[in-house]
């Protein structure tokens, strides 16, 4: 009964928790998570459609903390490889601790035709540990991802996670799988600014509006400045740099009741 009553606990706990970016989905490293238009950057579990702008295979990890808590902290490994027809992309996640913990795998293809517009679908599956059933329970589902070249300057995107709204049910409790659909629009100001904005709604949430810049003061460093709305207002600064194979970027965000949130990521892209 105490090992019940704690799972619940935490199951109501994790919706207030992650009501700006849903707990199960890694956020992206694109500055204020708007990933749906980033066709520059492919972030795990974001926009599939994405991977279709990889033009070398690649590989990255990395590492998100919540508000300090280390229960409360993704991990995540994503790689993709580019071929002539179709672009492959592999992405994995590990969220939680002994008690209640998820692993989200996800396997996904896109393709992009001539430049005009971009399609990519990804199959994932969630495997997440009960410790009030000291079991194992699963669910699969899919994510649908859009890019559309308008013009040269801008473009317009679509993503979908769980779009069928599929849940997983215990003896006990049902867990919700977030069903997210995002809308987000691109516009390159030069070769090196561009200014995003996004929004997102979560069938049982409200919406999530962001915008986000990034300017690439040279070629080895670029700056992110951003913000999004769900309640509150949620200011986002980050930093990327790029040597040679290697890239790193480090977003970091302030909410202005749970605190701060950090991001790290490493990616390698093979020549």
């Amino acid at each position: 009964m105490k090992k019940l009553f704690i799972l619940i606990l935490e199951l109501s706990f994790f919706p207030l928790c992650f009501s700006q970016i849903s707990g199960i989905i890694p956020s992206a490293n694109s500055i204020a998570n708007t990933s749906v238009s980033d066709s520059k950057s492919w972030t795990a579990f974001n926009n599939p459609a994405m991977i279709s702008y990889i033009e070398k295979a690649e590989m990255g990890i990395q590492y998100e903390n919540r508000f300090i808590i280390n229960e409360l902290s993704t991990k995540s490994f994503q790689a993709a490889y580019s071929t002539d027809f179709v672009n492959a992309g592999l992405s994995f996640s590990y969220f939680g601790y002994s008690l209640y913990h998820e692993m989200l795998i996800g396997l996904g293809f896109a393709r992009n035709f001539s430049d005009h517009f971009a399609l990519g679908v990804q199959f994932n599956y969630l495997n997440a540990y009960f410790s009030a059933i000291n079991d194992y329970k699963t669910a699969f589902f899919p994510q649908i991802g859009l890019n559309v070249n308008i013009s040269p300057v801008l473009n317009l995107s679509f993503n979908t996670f769980n779009p069928f709204q599929t849940n997983i049910t215990t003896e006990y409790v049902t867990k919700r799988i977030p069903s997210v659909f995002s809308l987000g629009t691109a516009y390159s100001f030069a070769d090196n600014l561009v200014w995003r904005v996004q929004i997102d709604k979560e069938i049982s949430s409200n919406y999530r509006f962001a915008t986000g810049f990034d300017y690439e003061m040279l070629r080895f460093l670029k700056v992110k400045l951003g913000a999004y709305a769900h309640n509150y207002l949620v200011p986002c600064l980050g930093l990327g740099f790029k040597t040679g194979a290697f890239h790193f970027d480090l977003n970091g965000e302030l909410h202005p009741i749970l605190g701060v949130n950090t991001l790290a990521s490493l990616k390698y892209v093979f020549k």
